[in-house]
């Protein structure tokens, strides 16, 4: 039995549980207030844990296979297998001061207080740049510490910046970035082939997202101009059609962020009844 250790809550849930489902993995039985879950593989069990848990449930053998950020991976110096960097839930770790503070740079906090959530990446980051400061270890409420005297500068999580605009902060370093990874425990990834087939499932709904699927007719005399508009993965694949015109259907699949281009160059090459199609995944 594979043991999948999922974020319970928070702005990872719904994205890690969505990456599942269009892997063809999903969450059997609904996911609020349990602490496990199926899939449609009886071999395979979700875990529903904190997102900051989780480093240590996989390193620990708790669970196989875990999804978190990489800030929290780094923070407990877990001893994992970094699978697959799932390209969601992306953030940033920064360092930010009052907006009225005359603090510019990381320098500037020799001897002072730092607040965070983040104490071993924090002490880390400051240690590589010779700055000796005092880490103010927190579990919550990070942004409110330099403005109650707790702190003269804080380390938090931030995405947007708009909680650290909201209480008055300004940014002054990025300490560290991070994203979602796919993770596993060493003895398992090495054991289980099925841990490699959820790496093989998840990396195939990425792969997919980054593409589209182009259907078109063309003329068979203008068949040549549109195969050079065409940058597919292994060249079109071309297809007689039944009509009284010499016309054929020609099949690619294109990268998604260069469709727009590619449309209007086909058009003019003489491509026409163009379809846009999105695929739901690809295995290599």
């Amino acid at each position: 039995m594979i043991r999948i250790a999922i974020p319970n809550k928070g702005r990872l849930h719904d994205p890690t549980v969505e990456l599942f489902k269009e892997a063809g993995l999903p969450v059997l039985g609904g996911s609020n207030r349990k602490l496990f879950a199926k899939t449609t593989d009886p071999e395979i069990t979700f875990l529903f844990a904190r997102a900051a848990d989780i480093p240590e449930y996989v390193q620990d053998g708790a669970a196989d296979v875990g999804i978190t950020g990489l800030d929290l991976i780094s923070e407990t110096n877990s001893d994992v297998e970094m699978l697959l960097d799932l390209k969601y839930g992306g953030a940033d770790l920064v360092l930010a001061v009052p907006e009225d503070s005359e603090i510019a740079s990381a320098q500037d906090l020799e001897g002072m207080r730092v607040a965070t959530e983040f104490p071993v990446i924090t002490a880390n980051y400051f240690e590589n740049l010779g700055i000796n400061i005092d880490v103010v270890k927190v579990s919550g409420a990070c942004e409110m510490t330099p403005h109650v005297g707790i702190a003269d500068a804080i380390v938090d999580i931030s995405s947007s910046g708009t909680t650290l605009a909201m209480n008055h902060l300004k940014v002054i370093e990025k300490v560290f970035t991070s994203s979602i990874y796919l993770i596993a425990n060493h003895k398992t990834a090495e054991a289980e082939e099925k841990v490699q087939h959820i790496k093989t499932a998840l990396e195939s709904v990425l792969h997919a997202k980054q593409k589209r699927y182009l259907m078109m007719n063309v003329p068979s005399d203008k068949l040549d101009d549109v195969k050079e508009e065409l940058p597919g993965l292994a060249g079109p694949t071309v297809m007689k059609v039944e009509s009284k015109e010499n016309i054929v259907a020609v099949h690619a699949v294109v990268d998604a962020d260069i469709i727009f281009a590619t449309i209007n160059r086909l058009k003019k090459a003489g491509a026409f009844d163009i379809l846009v199609v999105p695929i739901e995944r690809m295995i290599p």
